[in-house]
């Protein structure tokens, strides 16, 4: 099998389309020359999908980077999946505004998926009770659009189980995806659940544990057991059980060697090794402290 992602390597949302398994995640890549450089080298080795984000500030550089690329390699818009995320700042009231200066900023017709990127406000405190309402007020922003065809897919990140039952027992619109960390650190079982339950696809982000996962000595292991560098088990661990991930670099040659991860299988004791490191452990934010 081809060392690039296949076709096939995809997963069916609930609004009947396909979303890679593999996306490059665009967190903390500024400016446009580092933008453009990542896409290139991501399109050379296969990605079709690409994670952004309004508090990334970086929606414009990757449209722009889209658009001078895809021709490239041959490709048009409709190859490529494209994600992007509504900030707190804009949680509630603001929803629509924020989304559509999404799609104005990436200069696009459409995005494919468009999420709540944080299930609090801006400027609230956690315990402040306008946190629902204002989530429920951007869901319905949301859904308006999804209706119009700007945002083919809409979704949530950083949900709790508890977010995500308010939410289902709500909307009109399903939500399709639920992107969260997630590594054998934390195995998030009671929300891989729920979203079995929705039938909403759950995504990892921070499947590296912010790097620190890749020198766990339980992984490097496994790496040499099957000569594969710590990051593509950590990463072949996920798209293994379905899970879509998001590995995130700005160099080329790491962009490409996280890409091959759909010519090789972990073995079920494998499997088993990394799970069993599970110890609830968050490396980036707690969604949990926001009611």
């Amino acid at each position: 099998m081809s060392s690039s992602p296949s076709s096939t390597s995809s997963v069916l949302l609930n609004t009947g389309v396909q979303m890679p398994l593999l996306g490059l995640g665009t967190y903390k890549l500024w400016g446009p020359e580092d933008v453009h450089r990542a896409v290139d080298a991501a399109l050379a080795a296969g990605y079709r999908a690409f994670d952004s984000a309004a508090v990334y500030k970086n929606e414009a550089d990757l449209g722009r980077a889209l658009r001078e690329l895809l021709p490239k390699y041959g490709l048009t818009r409709e190859d490529v999946f494209i994600t992007s995320k509504l900030g707190p700042k804009d949680q509630g009231e603001k929803a629509m505004q924020g989304a559509l200066h999404s799609l104005s900023q990436l200069d696009l017709d459409y995005i494919d998926l468009y999420l709540i990127h944080w299930p609090g406000t801006q400027g609230l405190v956690v315990a402040d009770q306008r946190n629902p309402g204002n989530r429920a007020e951007s869901w319905a922003a949301l859904e308006e659009l999804h209706s119009q065809g700007r945002l083919k897919a809409i979704g949530v990140s950083n949900y709790t189980p508890a977010h995500m039952r308010e939410l289902v027992q709500t909307c009109r619109i399903s939500p399709a995806v639920l992107q969260v960390e997630f590594h054998p650190r934390l195995c998030q079982a009671e929300l891989r659940s729920v979203c079995a339950e929705y039938g909403v696809c759950f995504q990892a982000y921070s499947s590296l544990g912010k790097g620190e996962l890749v020198t766990d000595p339980r992984v490097t292991e496994v790496a040499k057991n099957c000569a594969r560098t710590p990051a593509q088990v950590l990463l072949r661990w996920a798209v293994q059980q379905d899970v879509p991930v998001l590995p995130k670099s700005s160099n080329a040659d790491r962009i490409k060697e996280n890409a091959r991860l759909f010519d090789f299988t972990l073995s079920d004791m494998d499997m088993d090794r990394l799970s069993a490191l599970d110890c609830g452990h968050k490396y980036c934010w707690d969604p949990s402290e926001v009611v």
